[in-house]
């Protein structure tokens, strides 16, 4: 991942000052014992301010510009990453990336959902929004990885499933209920992690799972804060209210059986420090695969039953 330049959400402003003030110590030729005074002090500043973070915050962070995204992970892992185009129906859809790589003793088939870093990116990677050719070129590769017995991972970074006329022409509603459905009875492995925003069925198309791992900052729902908040208080500026109703940080679904693991980001979030992240990821996903790699491939369906039919509850009034 290359280096970007640094940006600060509306509450890191005292974290943006205390950096400011490093860049200009550092820039003498000699460090000296206010570099060390003012490390300790961004690293205490940090700790406290993320420690008391509210659910929108997080969904802040989550849409961090510079956050680490799926191809950042996918190339940092698999030094061998071969990516998979098209759906052979239609066209290819650079909102997901699929392919084959190894992974330390796995071979993996990687699936994640890719956004851009400027302008010119997320129109190619339509702001990571996949269409119907992008889901079932997802569905393709994991067919692939079926056939051959790989596992398979999914990167959820997504605002939702592309609503424009010609998805829905294309049957951008039926591509998502089939990948669910498919996925459902697949006789491989399935680990999904959500890495920055996973949001409705766009994530959920490609988020059937055996595990569901999620970033420290991230969050996962039904609908995004803003379009819970124009529905229910016609007002989007209601976004840190819909936020705290949704409750979709990992922190939550964790409580609600849908999150099995929360994944540690580095102090200040994965923006700040994307080897240290990505190497928690990695010790995560390796233990996770280490674990169902030992299960027989015909109960997958049944153990996906089973995880799926205890999430939620029901009130029965007599």
């Amino acid at each position: 991942m290359k280096k970007l330049v640094p940006i600060y959400l509306d509450f890191e402003k005292s974290i943006k000052d205390i950096d400011d003030q490093i860049l200009k110590v550092k820039s003498n030729s000699e460090k000296n014992q206010l570099l060390e005074k003012l490390e300790e002090k961004l690293s205490r500043t940090i700790k406290d301010i993320h420690s008391k973070l509210s659910r929108w915050q997080r969904v802040q962070l989550a849409r961090h510009p510079n956050r680490p995204y799926s191809l950042d992970y996918i190339n940092y892992f698999s030094k061998n990453f071969v990516e998979l185009h098209g759906d052979r129906n239609y066209a290819d859809d650079p909102a997901v990336i699929t392919g084959i790589g190894n992974f330390e003793n796995f071979k993996i088939a990687w699936i994640g959902q890719q956004k851009g870093r400027n302008t010119k990116e997320n129109l190619f990677r339509n702001f990571g929004m996949m269409r119907p050719e992008g889901y079932r070129k997802a569905l393709r590769v994991m067919k692939l990885a079926e056939k051959f017995n790989l596992p398979i991972i999914t990167l959820l970074d997504t605002i939702g499933a592309y609503p424009g006329i010609g998805a829905e022409e294309r049957g951008q509603g039926q591509a998502i209920a089939n990948n669910i459905f498919k996925m459902s009875s697949l006789r491989v492995p399935i680990i999904s992690v959500v890495i920055g925003e996973g949001a409705s069925g766009g994530a959920l198309g490609i988020g059937v799972c055996d595990k569901m791992l999620m970033m420290r900052n991230t969050w996962y729902s039904v609908i995004s804060p803003e379009g819970c908040a124009s529905i229910l208080f016609r007002d989007a500026k209601k976004a840190e209210d819909a936020s705290e109703s949704l409750k979709p940080i990992p922190d939550d679904l964790v409580k609600m059986g849908i999150c099995d693991k929360i994944i540690d980001e580095p102090n200040g979030g994965a923006h700040r420090d994307f080897i240290s992240s990505a190497n928690l990821l990695k010790t995560e996903l390796l233990e996770q695969l280490n674990k169902l790699q030992t299960c027989d491939k015909n109960q997958f369906l049944e153990n996906r039953i089973q995880r799926y039919d205890k999430l939620g509850y029901f009130v029965e009034k007599l």
